[in-house]
């Protein structure tokens, strides 16, 4: 099966976190230490029954509501608390906490019969610093999630950011690899066949969106691209 046809204007677009990145996300304890460093900063103490609430990475009602009983603007309050939790995520990749996974060395056989990308839920800074850090050259657009409220709200399964990555590339069409359902419904949302890449994190997870291919590899997509020349005109954006 040819997923994308790399002479045409097709692009092959990588969720991060379990697709190029190994490891789920960022961990709970990074968000409550930034909540930590949040709260001292603005000299407010809170009470252990508010603490699940501000410290979770949902900006949901129960959010909102203690942010009401502390009485401050909980857009502020939830866009700082982001703003911690990305520098604090930084520090630790730079610290090597997590590392690529094995097969990303594939991206260079796709990048040569097609633009790639990386579109990610995680925050923008993050996914900068990932692509920076180790040196993913291959990445011709690279966009995480804004940060605070709006952010949050464009997350996958929303389309937001896959449509701003057709956009930026000229593309009418391609392919999103990803590991989660939601990677899937976004990728039919925005008009792209969807790849699940299936690891060891999510080898039984029962999907309730049907992906056009499943691979446990990133190497057994390159056999799934049509193979074309294709000219490079060297952009990142």
């Amino acid at each position: 099966m040819k997923v994308v046809d790399a002479a045409g204007d097709g692009v092959v677009l990588f969720d991060m976190d379990g697709v190029i990145l190994d490891g789920r996300g960022t961990e709970a304890a990074v968000h409550a230490r930034a909540l930590d460093d949040v709260l001292e900063e603005r000299d407010l103490e809170i009470d252990d029954d508010l603490r699940g609430a501000l410290a979770t990475y949902e900006y949901d009602d129960a959010f909102r509501a203690a942010c009401g009983r502390l009485d401050v603007d909980p857009d502020a309050l939830f866009s700082a608390r982001e703003e911690r939790s990305a520098k604090r995520t930084v520090s630790r990749l730079a610290a090597g906490v997590r590392t690529l996974c094995p097969d990303v060395d594939a991206l260079e056989p796709i990048a040569e019969r097609a633009t790639v990308g990386l579109v990610s839920n995680n925050y923008h800074p993050t996914v900068e610093f990932v692509v920076d850090h180790f040196r993913l050259t291959e990445f011709e657009y690279v966009r995480g999630r804004d940060l605070g409220p709006d952010g949050f709200d464009r997350r996958k399964p929303d389309p937001y950011y896959l449509n701003e990555a057709l956009d930026a590339l000229d593309a009418s069409g391609g392919v999103y690899v990803g590991d989660r359902a939601t990677d899937v419904i976004a990728a039919e949302r925005a008009g792209l066949e969807s790849v699940l890449v299936r690891r060891e994190h999510n080898a039984a997870l029962d999907l309730d969106a049907e992906p056009t291919v499943e691979v446990g590899s990133l190497h057994e997509l390159v056999d799934l691209l049509a193979p074309a020349g294709r000219a490079d005109d060297g952009r990142r954006r």
